[in-house]
């Protein structure tokens, strides 16, 4: 994330919407022809000369782009926007597509695709397998928090909601050429590692450090950055983490899960300064819902966290809605995303019409700055794929 100028989540006054928001997004690179992986960020990154708000992943066909420190959803969006077309227009001009997916649609080169970096070719020699199969792409949502014992109690209360967000997240059904029967394939191929697993209920910041010590020590994680909780303290900056959801298709999508992380950290606060009670969860319960969330989408099922009914989790937003101390910018956002679908279903619907990968490649590049597709106004792509 970008710091320059402040300190993500720098609080400075009282109140949900003091809240500052900050969004990393994971993006892929393919080859316009045959929709494979392009191994072409390290050349893209030299023609952006070090711009501070693209940077490398862990596959050369992989980069993120994140914003600085928003304190409002229109910063967001117009941030994510810019980001987007500075690194597609970079990607074009080097021959290749910018791609918001959570998985790459064709298979990947495995451990030949591992970016230079040390520290990444450090990870690649302790978890060469898992390393092999990454490359996955995931939306991360920074929200700040004014201390880390507050931030403890925050990740107690997000805890409920993970399988939600990646619902309404997910965007990678297509992998290996083929519909893979999952919203995100990426999720299942996410928790092979070993330390990305929901956050606890810990007591307190103490606490939580001594589970981080203890993931590194036992080798689970290499060191503090890949303790890959689904929503963590940030190793980096004075935030509330949540790194659970798919990259997203389009930047609207983007700032409708931001929104909503927000007004969830807010609505923690708020009810923990209230002494609100939550119904307790155990780690399997939420496994077992964050499985179906990324089989199936908003249509799963998952509990409700206040009245322990089982609901769809276009449902649970709904009831989420009226329990937010703000709830119209959250709605406003989620409305266009309902309306639109998930990034799974506009996937799924690019996939039945592209003839080709590279046809596929080339819609989810147009989908991903959201502009209109040049073969679908020609009426140049076909109803099925052959």
């Amino acid at each position: 994330m970008d710091t320059r100028g402040n300190s993500v989540g720098a609080l400075r006054c009282s109140g949900p919407q003091a809240l500052t928001v900050g969004v990393e997004e994971e993006f892929l690179l393919l080859d316009p022809a045959d929709g494979r992986p392009a191994l072409r960020a390290p050349e893209i990154l030299a023609l952006l000369s070090g711009h501070p708000q693209v940077k490398p992943e862990l596959m050369r066909y992989q980069l993120e782009t994140v914003t600085g420190v928003c304190t409002d959803l229109e910063q967001v969006r117009e941030e994510l926007a810019r980001n987007r077309r500075l690194a597609a227009a970079a990607a074009a001009e080097l021959g290749c597509h910018l791609i918001a997916s959570g998985i790459t649609p064709q298979r990947g080169p495995g451990l030949s695709a591992v970016t230079s970096d040390a520290r990444y070719q450090e990870l690649a020699a302790r978890h060469g397998p898992l390393v092999a199969r990454s490359g996955t792409c995931g939306l991360h949502v920074h929200v700040g928090v004014p201390a880390r014992e507050l931030g403890v109690h925050v990740l107690a209360r997000l805890r409920p909601y993970l399988p939600t967000l990646l619902a309404l997240s997910a965007n990678s059904p297509i992998t290996a050429g083929r519909d893979s029967g999952w919203a995100s394939r990426r999720y299942p191929e996410w928790i092979r590692w070993p330390s990305a697993r929901p956050p606890r209920m810990w007591p307190s910041a103490a606490a939580y450090d001594t589970t981080v010590r203890r993931t590194i020590s036992s080798g689970r994680a290499m060191d503090e950055r890949s303790v890959y909780f689904h929503a963590r303290l940030s190793p980096r900056y004075p935030t509330v983490e949540v790194r659970i959801m798919d990259t997203c298709l389009s930047a609207d999508d983007a700032v409708a899960v931001a929104a909503l992380v927000r007004a969830l950290a807010g609505l923690a606060i708020k009810e923990l300064q209230g002494g609100v009670p939550i119904r307790r969860m155990s780690g399997r319960q939420i496994d077992a819902e964050l499985v179906r969330a990324a089989r199936d989408g908003l249509g799963a099922y998952a509990i409700d966290p206040y009245t322990g009914r089982l609901s769809a989790h276009r449902t649970l937003l709904e009831v989420l809605l009226e329990r937010l101390p703000d709830p119209e910018p959250v709605a406003r956002s989620l409305s266009g995303l309902m309306t639109r679908g998930t990034g799974a279903d506009r996937q799924r619907a690019l996939w039945s019409r592209a003839a080709t990968p590279g046809a596929f490649a080339r819609l989810l590049a147009d989908a991903t700055l959201d502009r209109p597709t040049e073969e679908a106004a020609r009426g140049d792509v076909p109803a099925t794929r052959p």
